[in-house]
């Protein structure tokens, strides 16, 4: 697999961390392990494979055999059960998640379970074990459901259907975030959320079924675009060099005890004109066919980022274009190796 790397950055506060990364295989835990590792800190990588791949990480298996460890298990379990007893971690990242609607689809059960009672586990365990130590919990814009406040504010508490199609997720992600209310007000816990919106980059899945992958698959496949609803939804595409470098800095940074950020790029645009983009960095013209809305699609989505950009001074530096041509080369290096 040919993999595209991004460029190192440093966090001030460089002291060495033992970091526990849950979902540590998959798109965004990839990216986080290797800029960890990149700044000398300890990593323990667990991954359940549900919706990870091995192959996101081989290459720092083999590049820092002392400084990462990488773990198979479900990571809805007690930490007791996959972590080294002599191995206590300074900071944990709980990204364990299926995040794609057609993965959760699939594995509801699995998704709700690792967010909702993997936080649970997860913060008992740091409790028990180092109660000064770190949790940030990854939540999603998707807390938000279909918004009725535009952009969305982390005041805001959303619009949700909690017994729908994507509830497993949503209110899971919900209930993970109600789980590190409760560990930082009762027990004062470190507790850190943050909200991701809609990420892109190198080491999606090609089959993931969002927005990006599934345009390029169908480009790659020479078939029709599917353009659900009229193609006028919006979503605001962020980066994944960008979002990592928000999460470490929100992880590393002191005082930010209980906060919670939205972490997205506010630069909004419609489906069809990211559509669209994808397609001109492919060098095609685009042909779609249009489809009904599923159900429970939320029509907007926009991060208000002032209060990241206040706390960490944080925000995307990376434009839509650059981006689409790093990811659209990364799944033609995908497609050519799998049908070579």
């Amino acid at each position: 697999m040919t993999f595209v790397t991004m460029s190192h950055y440093m966090i001030e506060n460089s002291t060495s961390k033992r970091v526990l990364i849950t979902g540590a295989a998959g798109f965004i835990g990839s990216h986080l392990v290797e800029q960890l590792l990149a700044q000398g800190h300890d990593v323990l990588g667990v991954d359940s494979l549900i919706s990870g791949s091995r192959s996101n990480i081989s290459h720092l298996e083999d590049t820092y055999q002392d400084e990462f460890t990488f773990i198979e298990a479900d990571a809805s379990q007690a930490p007791d059960k996959y972590v080294p007893a002599n191995w206590i971690p300074d900071i944990i990242l709980h990204f364990a998640s299926p995040a794609s609607p057609p993965v959760y689809s699939k594995y509801p059960v699995e998704t709700y379970s690792v967010n909702a009672f993997g936080t649970h586990h997860l913060a008992e365990y740091l409790l028990k074990n180092n109660p000064s130590g770190i949790l940030l919990f990854a939540s999603t814009s998707e807390i938000y459901g279909d918004p009725l406040q535009h952009p969305q504010t982390e005041h805001y508490w959303g619009n949700v259907n909690p017994n729908g199609v994507r509830s497993c997720y949503d209110e899971s992600k919900r209930f993970g975030e109600a789980v590190c209310g409760v560990f930082h007000r009762e027990y004062g816990l470190d507790t850190r959320l943050v909200r991701i919106f809609n990420t892109y980059g190198p080491r999606m899945d090609l089959y993931d079924g969002r927005i990006i992958p599934n345009v390029a698959l169908k480009i790659l496949e020479g078939k029709p675009i599917e353009m659900y609803g009229d193609g006028s939804q919006t979503r605001s595409f962020c980066y994944v060099d960008d979002l990592v470098r928000g999460i470490i800095t929100f992880a590393l940074a002191d005082g930010l005890k209980g906060e919670t950020i939205n972490l997205g790029n506010p630069e909004e645009r419609t489906v069809l004109d990211a559509a669209e983009r994808i397609a001109a960095a492919f060098g095609v013209k685009p042909n779609f066919v249009f489809k009904d809305l599923p159900q429970d699609d939320p029509t907007r989505r926009c991060p208000d980022i002032s209060r990241a950009n206040a706390l960490l001074s944080w925000q995307p530096t990376t434009s839509f274009e650059s981006g689409i041509e790093k990811t659209t080369q990364f799944f033609q290096n995908v497609w050519n190796e799998r049908n070579t």
